[in-house]
């Protein structure tokens, strides 16, 4: 369900950003980022930093997180709950807010309001700032749904996306809702099994087996134009977060010299701000229904700011932490001593992993495999270049990814999962091609980032594999002649159906963290494929 792809979005990737609206102060050019003054402008910084890593912090950052629990429980007990009709809100529908004393907005919910038969209300979804949850606010404004339901006596309807085994499952159960199942008179169809409706007390003598048969039949009909106009809410309001989390940036930083360098905590987070910010584009792209009308080119930087050097990693100085590595022992000891003694340092140093896309634009800036990358060139490429780096050890070429401290517990989730899948590959082909696995050999942790070692495999992303087909003139032909793109996409279906048919319900939980890659040379920026009589077919699909 799109619903739930934005859901986890919302819980997991875009944290920093439901965040509370920022009250503008004038500058104060003597006060540098990790000295923001109001409790909005803390929580904007703090989002852009790793989680976790608030112990390790030995700069003024720290100064970030002083007494903050003790402000934002003040923020929640002063918090006060507000409606809003379709006419005051900015996407048509009804909407409970839950707003601190200053407006800020700490939580809301939207709902449409339908009449067939009976009057509904569709709840569309409840969202709480990720600083302000687990504070009782998401019950709160549950328990005012459920007395606006039974002041309107209507009936209310969600689809509960939420995870079996998230604490919040049993949320609505609690306030009274029921499962749909229990007032109908014949079986559910699949798709309704999630969902609950309230029955407010004016209802509870009507007969609704009859009556909601039909009622769900018209929300069928408009859930698409929902999550369309939805889609265009959600996109409306992160661009509008950004655009407040930019504005505090550049009023809280300054350039500030010492012999000729920038401040690199403003480069520092500024680096993060574009990082999230290309990362909500690809999003916007793959949003089912949304057509337009905004967009992250909305958003653009100072050119002072642009021309900055990135700085996509902690510094060392900042943090205060002992590096440990792990993994397989016989390849520790080809390191070099210089990585052992100070990991972080020499990884960064090393030449950045030439993946197709970054070889491709260096061409067209005419530069060598090894330029300054400012953050005006983020915005340009879409990536971080700097991200993976390549290493030689033994004579084989290794790539070293550098994850945050969240995304390094993910994918050691998955590793067993990966070692599942490697037995499952050993006999099999799809139409040919071979399955194979790219596990992760070293985990080094260093100035809070783990960076993680595998091979260099003859492979690249599948998404990239799509935009070289698309994109490169010398691939559009015979992208046109034989359908790549459509044999790439189905290259890596197969493979996804192939695999997960073996898995279990708890293995299948972490199928999202994989990674998929296609057979590719790299020299030459063509698919490896094999031509037979039949039809041509990739030579590897690669999972990671």
């Amino acid at each position: 369900m799109l619903r739930f792809f934005i859901f986890v979005w919302l819980k997991n990737d875009r944290e920093f950003m439901n965040l509370p609206q920022t009250q503008k102060k004038p500058a104060n050019p003597d006060v540098c980022l990790s000295e923001a003054v109001t409790l909005q402008e803390r929580l904007h910084l703090i989002g852009l930093l790793d989680q976790g890593l608030e112990p390790t912090l030995t700069n003024g950052l720290s100064g970030l997180f002083r007494d903050l629990s003790e402000q934002i429980d003040k923020t929640v007990q002063s918090s006060n709950l507000k409606c809003l009709n379709p006419q005051n809100s900015s996407n048509g529908f009804h909407r409970i807010e839950i707003n601190s004393e200053s407006n800020e907005t700490l939580g809301w919910m939207n709902m449409l309001y339908f009449n067939k038969t009976i009057p509904c209300y569709y709840l569309i979804y409840v969202e709480v700032a990720p600083f302000f949850r687990k504070k009782g606010l998401g019950s709160r404004i549950i328990d005012r749904f459920k007395q606006f339901l039974n002041d309107k006596s209507a009936l209310g309807i969600l689809d509960n996306i939420i995870p079996k085994e998230d604490p919040t499952f049993s949320l609505y159960r609690r306030s009274g809702w029921q499962p749909l199942d229990d007032y109908m008179a014949a079986p559910l169809l699949l798709q309704y099994e999630r969902y609950l409706i309230y029955v407010p007390p004016g209802l509870r003598r009507r007969v609704l087996k009859d009556v909601l048969p039909k009622i769900f039949y018209h929300l069928s009909r408009k859930r698409a134009i929902l999550d369309m106009r939805d889609n265009e809410s959600m996109v409306q309001q992160t661009l509008q977060e950004f655009r407040d989390l930019y504005q505090v940036l550049q009023t809280r930083s300054q350039v500030r010299t010492d012999h000729g360098k920038i401040d690199m905590e403003s480069r520092f987070f500024f680096t993060r701000f574009v990082i999230k910010l290309i990362a909500f584009r690809r999003l916007i792209g793959d949003l089912i229904g949304y057509t337009g009308g905004e967009s992250i080119e909305q958003i653009t930087l100072a050119p002072e700011i642009a021309a900055w050097p990135i700085q996509s990693y902690i510094p060392a100085e900042w943090i205060r932490a002992v590096p440990s590595i792990s993994g397989d022992f016989k390849l520790l000891a080809h390191l070099p001593g210089a990585l052992l003694g100070k990991p972080a340092v020499f990884i960064e140093a090393l030449p950045n992993y030439q993946r197709p896309s970054l070889k491709s634009w260096l061409d067209k800036k005419g530069v060598d495999r090894s330029p300054v990358i400012t953050i005006g060139d983020l915005m340009d490429l879409g990536f971080d270049p700097t991200r993976l780096k390549e290493i030689t050890l033994k004579g084989q070429t290794y790539v070293f990814e550098r994850v945050q401290r969240k995304q390094s517990i993910e994918i050691q989730q998955k590793q067993r999962l990966l070692d599942r899948l490697k037995t499952l590959m050993a006999p099999q082909t799809i139409q040919g091609t071979r399955m194979k696995i790219n596990p992760p050999l070293l985990w080094i942790s260093d100035q809070g980032h783990t960076y993680i070692l595998r091979e260099k495999i003859a492979a690249i992303h599948w998404e990239e594999a799509l935009d070289q087909v698309q994109t490169q003139d010398a691939l559009k032909p015979l992208n046109r002649l034989i359908g790549l793109d459509q044999r790439i996409k189905k290259t890596v279906q197969s493979a996804m159906s192939c695999l997960s048919a073996d898995l279990t319900l708890e293995e299948q939980k972490e199928w999202r963290h994989l990674s998929w890659f296609v057979s590719w040379n790299r020299s030459s920026n063509q698919p490896a494929l094999v031509l037979d009589d039949s039809e041509p077919y990739f030579e590897s699909v690669f999972v990671a």
